[in-house]
């Protein structure tokens, strides 16, 4: 009990209900995603419209969970692809000789270095018309580099270890080195990096919507929500802005609450060893 008192449970309690709703916002949801009403325009939270109307008389409550889905899922893709990216990159480059080690390496601090928001830009540009796929690809691969540095020293501590070394001397592939016995012992110090790209993946999605470069106008998001504040602060519509601002600052809070939980854990774990 003294080890789990920090468990972050408000921070999962509102997690789950957040991705609930958003789950299953074609239940929760009171109205159509694209349902304009002109009589309804701008109107503030009331019983009718919760969360209130935009300028088009959209019900904002709707827009929310909708939005909140396609960052969801888009945040969770993505983490899944740079994680995956991450393994393997960082895994060779953990088992490789220490020249193969060094290129690896030097050419992940390339990739570090270049501004990832430009380098998204470019490879949207490329993909063409911006969808769920190619925003969690992309998202996905430009943000691998920093996990597979942890994986590569992980490995780097534990691929001299005699279950190891006597794997690749019976004939132990990559793969089946990685999934027997790299993958389950390195796989609690990633959960931290892991949770913090997904966080990080939303910022990046709501980041691109708001400049108007991220799905399109028909897709709704928390960022193409944020997208409509200029107008909303000229014209004193604070909840179109504050509203969708504070579901999203919350969900991230929590992640953050989660991911730093999972770090405490797992260094609290390496220190009783």
């Amino acid at each position: 009990m003294r080890k789990n008192k920090a468990l972050p449970v408000v921070s999962l309690v509102i997690l789950a209900l957040i991705g609930l709703a958003c789950t299953f916002a074609g239940i929760v949801a009171p109205y159509a995603p694209g349902a304009m009403d002109s009589a309804a325009t701008n109107v503030a939270p009331c019983p009718a419209h919760l969360f209130g109307t935009d300028n088009m008389g959209r019900d904002l409550f709707t827009m929310v969970l909708y939005g909140g889905r396609a960052s969801l899922i888009i945040g969770l893709a993505s983490a899944v692809i740079s994680t995956f990216i991450a393994v393997v990159y960082g895994t060779a480059a953990g088992l490789a000789g220490e020249h193969a080690d060094d290129f690896l390496m030097r050419a992940a601090e390339l990739f570090m270095s270049l501004p990832s928001i430009l380098v998204i830009l470019f490879l949207q540009a490329w993909w063409g018309e911006p969808t769920y796929l190619s925003l969690s690809v992309i998202i996905g691969v430009t943000s691998w580099m920093n996990i597979s540095k942890i994986i590569r020293s992980e490995v780097r501590q534990i691929g001299e270890s005699d279950y190891i070394l006597a794997a690749r001397t019976m004939g132990g592939g990559f793969w089946y080195i990685l999934q027997r016995h790299l993958l389950p012992n390195y796989v609690s110090s990633i959960m931290f990096m892991v949770v913090s790209n997904i966080s990080a993946a939303i910022i990046t999605e709501s980041t691109l919507s708001f400049l108007g470069l991220g799905l399109p106008l028909s897709e709704v998001s928390w960022g193409s929500l944020l997208s409509m504040s200029e107008e909303a602060l000229l014209s004193n519509y604070w909840w179109i802005i504050v509203i969708p601002g504070v579901v999203l600052i919350t969900t991230l809070v929590c992640i953050t609450n989660v991911g730093e939980y999972i770090r405490k854990a797992n260094n609290r774990l390496y220190s009783n060893l």
